[in-house]
């Protein structure tokens, strides 16, 4: 959906004065070619005893905006590269979502996870359409880092160059203090890549055929 768009990914109008002046806010932090996608606002029963949250899902992360109590909103987001996991909890009138985020991104796999995010009392249609959009960028990402980790295995089993020199290693599968060979490191690294389906049969006996060809 464009930026300029008025209505939210649910087809909802904005109802109130408030949900027009977060909108415009939203619409204010978008940079260049980000579109915003869908937007939720927290039913006012569920803001009784704290400030109004609006979020968004834009072409580029989830935002969310918090009232400040003295008029205007605190803004805060995640990158969908930065997603690990959205969760809902959907009742008859209102939704709850939960996104979880890691510590670091750049398809760092080993970040830590930092930061979990929950937001009560949404208007069910509107969460469950960030729902839908969060789990798709999700789904993305995590191939993106699938895809990295595969590389990185493929560069640990087949990096290492063998000379053919029989004084370099003791024998295929010790070295010479009787620890675990590097050529018989490597088999294992893609033994286990081909039983985590990381691999196929065809790139095994490949990354195979090439530690045995250095031996």
């Amino acid at each position: 959906m464009s930026s300029n768009a008025p209505n939210g990914s649910a087809g909802n109008l904005p109802d109130d004065a408030s949900t027009h002046r977060a909108l415009d806010i939203l619409r204010g932090l978008l940079t260049t070619d980000e579109t915003l996608e869908a937007w939720a606002m927290q039913h006012r029963l569920f803001a009784l005893t704290h400030r109004r949250v609006c979020i968004a899902a834009t072409s580029g992360r989830f935002i969310s905006l918090t009232r400040r109590l003295l008029g205007g909103y605190d803004s805060a987001d995640i990158r969908w590269q930065d997603l690990k996991e959205t969760r809902i909890r959907a009742g008859i009138l209102a939704a709850d979502l939960t996104l979880i985020a890691q510590s670091s991104s750049d398809l760092n796999i080993g970040s830590e996870v930092n930061r979990v995010w929950t937001f009560q009392g949404l208007r069910k249609d509107q969460a469950q359409a960030i729902y839908r959009i969060c789990q798709q960028h999700d789904q993305v990402w995590r191939e993106k880092r699938r895809v990295r980790e595969l590389e990185e295995l493929r560069a640990k089993s087949g990096g290492v160059q063998f000379g053919n020199n029989p004084a370099s290693y003791a024998g295929a599968g010790t070295d010479a203090a009787g620890g675990e060979s590097e050529p018989a490191r490597r088999l294992r690294q893609a033994r286990e890549m081909l039983e985590a389906k990381l691999i196929s049969d065809a790139e095994y006996e490949s990354i195979k055929a090439k530690i045995v060809s250095g031996l």
